[in-house]
């Protein structure tokens, strides 16, 4: 809520936990290390985790849905344009939707994920994980972070354990924000 006690929309808790997860980024460049590393942020929004991750040294591929990539290219090309060793790419994805055919399996080489806001109240939960999975390989890191609003954030923050390792980075208690690192769970030895 905000100060005047109205319901933040989508965009300020992106942005929240898009600066959360940039700071990070920033302030832990040696430990997750962004130069020369193929990164992908689902659901990019503006596109601010994205330019951040670029700025760092990474190959970034925005990603988002095709009604919100004019804005998010615009904003990558605006911040990032000869300001970066990479220039990153924007791609349309709806989670759960043709993820093969637009992301195969045999060329994802994605050493990060990258996520702020992507769990709240939608009914895409299952296609966010079929799509983090997806992109994951046993050797991915996903930087996730995400605010808790509501029940339907504990189930699926449950459902997501029963695919990836899960290891809480940092919390920050006046936003309700979490900081999340993860990987897929070795399914050899299951």
């Amino acid at each position: 809520m905000d100060p005047e006690g109205q319901e933040e929309t989508r965009d300020e808790c992106d942005d929240k936990q898009a600066l959360v997860l940039c700071h990070f980024l920033e302030t832990n460049a040696k430990q997750y290390n962004m130069v020369d590393k193929n990164v992908i942020e689902i659901g990019a929004g503006t596109g601010l985790l994205s330019i951040v991750a670029s700025l760092l040294g990474a190959y970034v591929t925005a990603t988002d849905l095709p009604e919100l990539l004019g804005n998010l290219q615009y904003n990558i090309s605006r911040n990032t344009k000869m300001k970066c060793k990479h220039m990153p790419q924007v791609k349309e994805l709806s989670w759960g939707v043709a993820l093969e055919k637009n992301f195969p399996r045999s060329s994802n080489n994605f050493d990060y994920v990258l996520a702020a806001d992507v769990v709240y109240a939608h009914p895409f939960l299952e296609e966010l994980l079929a799509t983090f999975d997806h992109l994951c390989r046993e050797t991915t890191i996903i930087l996730w972070a995400m605010k808790f609003r509501l029940e339907k954030e504990n189930k699926f923050v449950d459902r997501f354990k029963e695919l990836f390792d899960l290891e809480e980075l940092s919390s920050f208690p006046s936003l309700d924000i979490k900081l999340y690192k993860a990987m897929k769970k070795n399914r050899r030895s299951a």
